[in-house]
């Protein structure tokens, strides 16, 4: 069984999935870096210095909290919707980002298609019947 398991680790497609996995999983690291410290900050801004990480609805009505960590260590109900707001970001961003790949994929694919194919080698057969054929001719069609 260790044998099987070594063979279906080590074969090709399986080794390309985990290197995508790898760098899949660091570009969305970069990505939600790029929404929550580059992208939001300005929008927050202009939306008059809103948080979006700390937006949120109590749902216990019987308390006001100052925040989402106030809320969290008091154990109190709370829909973070802000942090839904930078992951639903994240998610748009890193679909647009496949689809670009997708995209020059696609083309590439296109292109290699379009091009015409070379014509295929003449056979053994057909290189001796040229020949014959232009001996033929050069004595003169007898």
């Amino acid at each position: 069984m260790l044998k099987e398991f070594k063979e279906f680790a080590m074969r090709g497609n399986v080794m390309d999935m985990a290197v995508g996995i790898i760098i899949g999983a660091a570009f969305g690291k970069i990505v939600t870096s790029l929404v929550n410290d580059v992208v939001m900050p300005p929008i927050g801004l202009l939306m008059g210095n809103v948080d979006f990480g700390n937006l949120f609805v109590n749902l216990s009505l019987d308390s006001d909290y100052a925040s989402v960590a106030a809320a969290e260590a008091a154990g109190a109900p709370i829909l973070k919707y802000g942090l839904f707001i930078n992951t639903v970001l994240d998610f748009a961003i890193v679909a647009f980002a496949i689809f670009l790949l997708i995209r020059a994929i696609n083309k590439l694919k296109k292109k290699q298609e379009a091009a015409p194919a070379a014509p295929p080698a003449p056979s053994a057969q057909e290189k001796l019947l040229a020949e014959i054929r232009d001996l033929l001719k050069a004595q003169g069609g007898r």
